[in-house]
C-alpha cells in the first residue's frame, strides 16, 4: 500500500508545503502558506489535508550543520505537535539541513530553463518542502 505524505518546510513567516507518494519516492511542491504572530493559516492547511488525505505529515526540523537544534527548531517541533493533534495523523520530524540551498539551486535552474520567473520566488519554500519529502522517502528505503 502506498502512503501519501504532506511535507512542511516551517518558517516564522511562511510554510512551504509539498505532497508525495512513498511508494514512488517522489514529491512535488504545492504552495506556500502564511505564518505569523497569529499562527499558521490553518484554514488553508485544513484544505490541503482534506484534498490530499495524507497518511503521514513530515515537518522539516532545522538543525545546525553539526546536527544541533537551533532557535527555529522549537517552532518547527511545536508546529508538528499541533499538526498531529489537529488532524490525528502520524507526524514526524525530519532533518532539513541544506534543503533551502538545494531549493535555491533548483529554482535558479527552473528560471534558466524558463519554467519559473522571479515573481515565483516565494515558491522556494514549497520546493524546500519537496526536497524534504524526497529526503525522507530515500531514508526509508
Amino acid at each position: 500500500m502506498t502512503r501519501t505524505a504532506l511535507g512542511f518546510d516551517y518558517g516564522a513567516r511562511r510554510i512551504g508545503v509539498a505532497v508525495g507518494e512513498e511508494l514512488l519516492g517522489t514529491a512535488r511542491a504545492l504552495e506556500v502558506v502564511a505564518n505569523g504572530s497569529e499562527g499558521p493559516h490553518w484554514e488553508r492547511i485544513d484544505a490541503l489535508v482534506a484534498a490530499w488525505r495524507p497518511n503521514v505529515l513530515v515537518v522539516g526540523l532545522p538543525l545546525t550543520m553539526s546536527g544541533d537544534e537551533q532557535p527555529n527548531s522549537r517552532g518547527a517541533r511545536d508546529f508538528g505537535e499541533r499538526l498531529g493533534a489537529r488532524y490525528g495523523i502520524e507526524t514526524v520530524a525530519h532533518d532539513e539541513r541544506l534543503t533551502s540551498i538545494e531549493a535555491d539551486a533548483r529554482f535558479a535552474q527552473a528560471r534558466r530553463s524558463g519554467q519559473r520567473r522571479q515573481k515565483d520566488a516565494a515558491l522556494k519554500d514549497a520546493i524546500a518542502a519537496q526536497i524534504l519529502l524526497e529526503s525522507w522517502f530515500s531514508e526509508k528505503t
